[in-house]
């Protein structure tokens, strides 16, 4: 049967839609638990701030009876303490983070008042609140701070700490097994290359990228042109991972044997992505586990690996499915609108008077992995669509794919 070309949301929403979150559940302390996905939501058992403060170094007072007057300085109040009342028409010495005391509702920074001999003149114009932190201002007790499925972030780690969380519950990492096919692939610093081979790199991005995000990464390495070993290979790796992913050996040459091993040992769901750079990639089953097979031109590899690839292993690891966020930018190039697929072009960005310009990295090809490596941005060109000079276009920053 021949599989139909699919675009990249309907290829996107295909692999979410078969995406079965992994169910086990571990509990981290704080710092173990950076970009882990939290597997119950959380409610703050506080208020934060838990009570009412000052937000700057300065004099607590009552601001209705206080402007433009001389006040004795009845009081000193540092963070932590507990204060006594205000005194009536006086004011306190009191410190950032310290409680307000009863009566006051204002704080007048030092640099806008004059002390002398324990007292202090305060400016003419006083408003009620100013520099002043009221008590759950940020964060309310029994509001709920994170869903199930958040991914967690360093801030994120930080706002929990503030509600005196010491420990999260959250999704296990998942675990990944990564293979490359390819006779003519050489393992970095194994030897020097023989006449038509090349250094294995699309195992050094993906297993890097897996660990930036989290994962627990199997590697098997370069496997050969040969669909026995594949086969054996897939059968292994399907047994240890929750996810296999394969970059070559998709495409449609006599040594591509990628494919057909899927279909012997499972399903072959799709091939091929009506996109460039990334057209011959698949998604198989082998018993419950997910076959990615991504191309095996690095740039391909990458471009895919980011835009289908990762969506999916967030979704197997319950995190909530987010949108691509794209950045418009001013197109510093021109485009004929002949492909017949969506275009990804390595772009550079810079600031304009206008806002952001988006200049074409030189070198398109789907093997110069360069261009991923010194551009900013992948910009997204629908198919036959022309591109003219200073036109708005839409970029995706590699950054943000690559992070967030």
């Amino acid at each position: 049967m021949r599989l139909p070309r699919l675009s990249i949301n309907d290829a996107r929403h295909l692999l979410l839609e078969r995406a079965i979150p992994i169910k086990e559940v571990k509990t981290k302390d704080l710092l173990e638990a950076n970009n882990c996905v939290l597997a119950k939501k959380i409610i703050s058992p506080i208020d934060v701030p838990l009570v009412t403060n000052s937000g700057m170094d300065g004099y607590a007072v009552e601001a209705r009876v206080s402007a433009g007057k001389t006040l004795e300085i009845s009081d000193r109040i540092p963070a932590g303490t507990l204060p006594s009342s205000l005194k009536k028409h006086t004011a306190a010495r009191i410190f950032t983070g310290a409680p307000l005391p009863q009566g006051a509702d204002a704080v007048i920074v030092q640099e806008d008042a004059i002390e002398a001999e324990g007292s202090v003149t305060l400016p003419k114009t006083l408003s009620i609140g100013q520099n002043v932190r009221q008590a759950g201002e940020d964060i309310r007790a029994g509001e709920e701070i994170f869903s199930a499925g958040h991914r967690l972030r360093a801030q994120d780690l930080g706002l929990l700490a503030s509600i005196g969380t010491s420990s999260v519950s959250v999704k296990r990492a998942l675990k990944v097994a990564v293979l490359s096919t390819g006779d003519e692939l050489v393992e970095p610093g194994l030897r020097p290359l023989k006449f038509g081979q090349l250094y294995s790199s699309n195992q050094v991005t993906l297993l890097s990228l897996l660990k930036h995000w989290g994962m627990d990464i199997v590697d098997f390495g370069i496997v050969p042109d040969d669909p026995i070993k594949i086969a054996k290979v897939f059968s292994q790796a399907s047994d240890v991972a929750d996810c296999v992913i394969t970059t070559g050996g998709v495409s449609v040459g006599e040594e591509d044997h990628v494919r057909s091993q899927i279909r012997n040992l499972g399903e072959l769901i799709f091939w091929k992505l009506n996109i460039k750079p990334g057209k011959p990639m698949a998604l198989g089953m082998i018993g419950p586990t997910p076959i990615l097979s991504l191309p095996g031109n690095p740039v391909s590899a990458f471009v895919v690996f980011l835009l289908v690839a990762k969506p999916f292993l967030y979704a197997l690891q319950g995190d909530s499915y987010k949108e691509l966020m794209y950045t418009p930018a001013s197109a510093k190039f021109t485009l004929e609108g002949s492909s017949d697929r969506q275009q990804y072009l390595r772009v550079r960005i810079s600031q304009s008077i206008t806002g952001l310009a988006a200049e074409l990295y030189p070198h398109q090809g789907s093997g110069v992995f360069t261009s991923v490596c010194k551009s900013d941005a992948l910009a997204e060109v629908p198919p036959k669509t022309e591109i003219t000079n200073s036109q708005s276009i839409n970029v995706l920053m590699l950054d943000h794919l690559i992070s967030s």
